[in-house]
């Protein structure tokens, strides 16, 4: 893709996903067809959600004087708050955020719910509009002022330990959900200076975009006590001592959907896998006036089939030429489209069209395996995309061993480039204004051996740098 950012804004408008005249810089309105693809990617993370989660709602005004209570929390978002100061004509005794994340809404609540161990754990999320007077160059699904489709978990434990494992859980619902979106992804902990405000740490998921910056579009924070102390949120345990509880928080946001745009659309335009298209299956009649009844009897039959089998599939009948449906299904994306004419009738077959791979399949039709036969071949798209998506992010990720190669291969290949690191804040700092970078984190999994390739000091970390939108 020659001009990534270009067709991101293009598709964005052909696809009928957003809408970006709205009067208002940095805010946009989702359009039916993108709409459905955010409800089907919610629907999809909400199912993973509610094994073990509750959804809630809180209020989207925050008292300043909640707000102020944290002031490194408040330190990490005080620029981009937007302020509300009067109720029709009349002052405010006290200014009212917008709220740019949820934690000084939520947590002065979880202070009058929690009285002893017996009410925990607490585990609720909710899906909202956040505010950010985002001052860089706003974009799309990536870059916004309003973030419409916010979700945020929260979690309240008695013990770290019981917090560390929730911090476990978080990740794997996030890998679990990109893997169903067949996103790629890389996992790593934040450096300390780019962590939330307030927490121990920050787990992180990144993907490479095709112009080769990374994109974060997943995060899992642990917060310790910090919030607890601040707001006073304590339980009386079984000596009936008042303890501090442990906290997590972990959320995702609209540059999930941006992500599975860039992640497998193609100079034809969108490519959906199956589980967020609006239309799984497009059934394309080709009628001509001495087969119409029977062609159409066929494909009302099958999208009637599909349909009560849970395949969302809807049936294209418009009286104009099949070249132009053609055209436009694959432009909006859908993963799969059948062409039913008089002479597949007669041959009991079907044609498929995988919209990933341009590939054609002539199917016997049987009515009794046809459904499955159908879901089969969905399956294989999302697996297919998957594999590709992944390729694609380890291809673009490079280990390098000198300074020279992390400014080279950045400029020349884009991606990832990984490299031993002290770890340390300061050298930390000037790796990302020598090179114009930035240190996503660290994998604490990877073993390091050597120094460090900045300051030389010994490598405690496998560093991971990128530029990042």
């Amino acid at each position: 893709m020659k001009n990534f950012s270009e067709w991101f804004h293009n598709i964005l408008e052909e696809a009928e996903i957003i809408d970006s005249r709205y009067p208002i810089k940095g805010m946009s309105v989702w359009l039916p067809r993108g709409f459905q693809i955010r409800k089907n990617m919610l629907n999809t993370l909400e199912e993973m959600l509610n094994k073990e989660h509750e959804e809630v709602l809180f209020p989207m005004l925050i008292p300043q004087s909640d707000l102020a209570k944290e002031a490194i929390y408040v330190k990490g978002f005080e620029d981009e708050v937007y302020w509300v100061t009067k109720g029709g004509a009349n002052e405010l005794n006290e200014k009212l955020a917008l709220r740019p994340t949820s934690e000084t809404s939520i947590y002065p609540m979880f202070a009058l719910w929690v009285r002893s161990h017996m009410d925990l754990p607490i585990k609720v999320y909710q899906t909202v509009s956040t505010f950010r007077y985002e001052t860089k160059h706003t974009r799309p699904l990536i870059r916004v002022r309003e973030i419409t489709t916010f979700n945020e978990t929260h979690t309240v434990h008695a013990t770290a330990e019981e917090a560390e494992e929730q911090m476990k859980t978080g990740i794997q619902i996030y890998s679990d959900l990109f893997d169903k979106l067949a996103v790629p992804y890389t996992i790593s902990q934040r450096p300390e200076w780019d962590k939330f405000p307030g927490s121990e740490y920050t787990i992180a998921f990144d993907m490479i975009m095709p112009d080769g910056k990374t994109l974060q579009i997943g995060t899992v924070h642990n917060l310790g006590t910090t919030f607890a102390k601040t707001f006073d949120i304590t339980y009386e345990d079984e000596q009936s001592e008042h303890q501090y509880v442990y906290q997590t928080t972990y959320g995702l946001s609209d540059r999930v959907i941006a992500a599975v745009i860039a992640a497998h659309g193609d100079e034809k335009g969108l490519v959906l896998p199956p589980i967020v298209a609006p239309e799984e299956v497009m059934i394309v009649p080709i009628i001509f006036k001495e087969n119409q009844d029977d062609v159409l009897a066929f494909t009302d039959a099958l999208e009637a089939k599909l349909q009560d089998a849970g395949i969302r599939t809807k049936q294209d009948k418009r009286d104009i030429r099949p070249g132009k449906k053609y055209y436009e299904w694959e432009n909006k994306g859908v993963p799969l489209r059948v062409e039913v004419g008089p002479r597949d009738l007669e041959n009991k077959k079907i044609v498929l069209n995988r919209r990933d791979t341009g590939e054609k399949i002539f199917m016997d039709y049987n009515e009794d395996t046809v459904v499955d036969d159908i879901q089969a071949v969905l399956d294989q798209i999302t697996e297919d995309l998957k594999v590709k998506s992944n390729k694609f992010q380890e291809d673009k990720t490079h280990y390098v061993e000198s300074l020279k190669a992390v400014s080279k291969t950045i400029n020349k290949k884009g991606g990832i480039v990984t490299f031993n690191w002290c770890g340390d804040t300061e050298c930390g700092k000037q790796i990302e204004e020598e090179f114009n970078i930035d240190i996503l984190g660290t994998q604490p999994q990877v073993e390091v051996e050597g120094e460090c390739i900045h300051c030389g000091k010994e490598a405690k970390h496998r560093a991971l740098v990128s530029k990042t939108y």
